[in-house]
């Protein structure tokens, strides 16, 4: 899975473990991706999310479950 939200573009970081003797080890911090069924253009797709832009409210969640019969009358 490519570590990047799909809404805002949120991707990994990378910096240095620094130990008390000043020893120096490469790291990544990953953002908080979430697998997320959401509605894209009018379409059902499952698309990665960052935790933030679900809070903040940026993905229209698709519902679960059947369609609703069409009205006839």
């Amino acid at each position: 899975m490519a570590q990047r939200c799909d809404v805002c573009g949120k991707a990994k970081l990378f910096g240095n473990n620094v130990s008390h003797a000043n020893n120096i080890t490469k790291r990544v911090w990953h953002p908080n991706l979430q697998r997320v069924r959401a509605r894209v253009d009018g379409q059902v797709r499952n698309i990665d999310v960052c935790t933030k832009c679900l809070k903040a409210g940026k993905v229209l969640k698709a519902a679960r479950g059947r369609r609703p019969a069409p009205v006839t009358a």
